[in-house]
Parts: C-alpha cells; sequence; structure tokens
C-alpha cells in the first residue's frame, strides 16, 4: 500500500503506522455527523483494511456494532469509524483501486 497526499507510513516488520495532516488527509480530516471536528489526541484508532466495506458495514450493523459515521470516500479510499463496546475507534477501510 502506497498512502496518498496528506499521509505517511511508517513500517517495521509487520507493524504498519499511518499518519495524515490535521485536516484534510482524506475522510479523517470532515466532521463526524454531530459536527465534532478532529483534535490532536483525540481521534487515534485502529485501521482494519477490508476488501468490501459496504458488506463488511452490513454484516457487522445486522449483529448490532455502532458506527460513529457513515462511509466517507477519501483520497485513498473509503472508510467508516466503528466503536468497540469500550468506545475505542476502529477505522475499517478499502483502499481506493489504483
Amino acid at each position: 500500500m502506497h498512502p496518498g497526499p496528506g499521509f505517511a507510513m511508517v513500517k517495521r516488520g509487520d507493524l504498519r503506522l499511518l499518519l495524515n495532516t490535521p485536516a484534510g488527509g482524506g475522510g479523517a480530516g470532515e466532521a463526524m455527523p454531530d459536527g465534532s471536528m478532529p483534535q490532536p489526541g483525540g481521534w487515534n484508532r485502529f485501521q482494519l483494511e477490508v476488501k468490501n466495506l459496504e458488506a463488511t458495514v452490513k454484516r457487522l450493523r445486522e449483529a448490532g456494532a455502532s458506527f460513529r459515521n457513515e462511509i466517507v470516500t477519501g483520497r485513498g479510499g473509503k472508510q467508516i469509524l466503528l466503536q468497540d463496546p469500550a468506545g475505542n475507534l476502529i477505522e475499517l477501510f478499502e483502499a481506493s483501486e489504483r
């Protein structure tokens, strides 16, 4: 995976850390439906890459999962924020085909 504009990737072994600019690095810089905006230290999350985001979201919703927003399309693909039972954010991400 090659990050798009506004992103950086640091990799060590199997660990990959993605960083994006505070405002505008794809969908991560957009406001949530409640109007809240990204702030330093407040939107950290794990990212899981999936092959078919729409199907994954549908299956998780049917199982009772809670999402913070709807699917957002950004520069590098599509994403949505899932909340685990403790309120931690998990980004489900489907990369754009290049």
